[in-house]
């Protein structure tokens, strides 16, 4: 039985998980879309574990209201109520039938678990921020003639964009021996896209939603339609504007194969989803709303130099 207390809290993660379904069933129906439809409903779905409607309907009512006549409740209404909020009944019943301190004691033992938990979350996602920040600091920089400001530093370390909103390119020493100008020019463009698309913004947003309900499994496999469909939403736009879609290919292929993946997740990258499902898209199942790729001189001319976070 759940203690009154709480309530409100499982009605709410028992409404965001509802939430979710129908947000995987038009994800699946649109599965030929764009893959930026399919993002954004997916982080939907990981903001509205941020929006507590139940705990805002719990706290309303306990605010003392002028008293009206009582309205009967039509049946519907009363069914679609029970289904958002299956835990509410609980509260009628009769306190005497347990022991007065066991809710109590329940309610404090679940408390500190939580916290343990999200102070867990709190340190890893600390530590790797000062990593990260030791690693910018460290760096040099690097004149690319970019839109963004690039630098070098040593590790083994993906490229990726740093910051939210005032992003970064680091990039590994030695990258520029170790890939072609092709594949360096659609590594850079790829972590352009992201900085265009605010990705690290979004991806910190779910940062909180995990750290804040790490016990529930649907906020990790939210994790990890997110950063799938964020990879994919990249290579569909990139393919119709840099290069071959072959060196693009070869050039995340070698990212993945002579680097480390960055440890903090609000770092966007070139890696991430599942590799070999994002390659066979690059090469052979290019969507159907894509035109064929387009080779270009130099793929930061034009669109690509707009709208990028200063």
């Amino acid at each position: 039985m759940i203690p009154a207390n709480l309530q409100p809290l499982a009605n709410h993660l028992w409404q965001s998980t509802l939430f979710a379904v129908p947000v995987a069933l038009l994800a699946l129906a649109l599965r030929k879309n764009r893959a930026a439809v399919r993002y954004w409903l997916w982080l939907t779905a990981s903001v509205k574990f941020l929006i507590p409607f139940s705990l805002l309907v719990d706290a309303g009512s306990r605010i003392q209201w002028r008293s009206h006549p009582a309205i009967s409740q039509p049946q519907f209404s009363y069914a679609m109520d029970q289904i958002a909020r299956p835990f509410a009944k609980l509260a009628a019943v009769p306190p005497q039938t347990a022991a007065p301190n066991a809710p109590v004691e329940f309610s404090t033992i679940l408390l500190g678990v939580w916290l343990c938990g999200a102070a867990i979350g709190a340190v890893c996602w600390f530590r790797s921020w000062r990593r990260i920040h030791a690693a910018k600091r460290t760096a040099s920089p690097l004149d690319l003639k970019l839109p963004i400001p690039a630098f070098s530093t040593p590790g083994q370390m993906e490229p990726g964009v740093f910051g939210i909103r005032k992003p970064v390119l680091l990039l590994p020493e030695g990258i520029m021996d170790r890939l072609t100008p092709a594949q360096l020019e659609a590594v850079f463009a790829h972590e352009l896209c992201h900085v265009r698309r605010r990705d690290n913004l979004t991806a910190a947003i779910h940062t909180v939603v995990e750290t804040i309900f790490w016990f529930h499994p649907l906020v990790w496999w939210i994790r990890a339609r997110l950063v799938e469909e964020r990879e994919h939403a990249c290579d569909e736009v990139l393919l119709g504007k840099v290069g071959d879609a072959k060196d693009y290919a070869e050039g995340i292929l070698n990212v993945c194969k002579l680097y480390l993946e960055s440890p903090l997740k609000c770092v966007s990258g070139v890696m991430g989803s599942n590799l070999k499902k994002r390659v066979h898209s690059i090469i052979l199942d290019l969507p159907p709303f894509l035109t064929q790729p387009v080779k270009t001189q130099n793929p930061f001319k034009g669109e690509l130099s707009h709208g990028v976070i200063a």
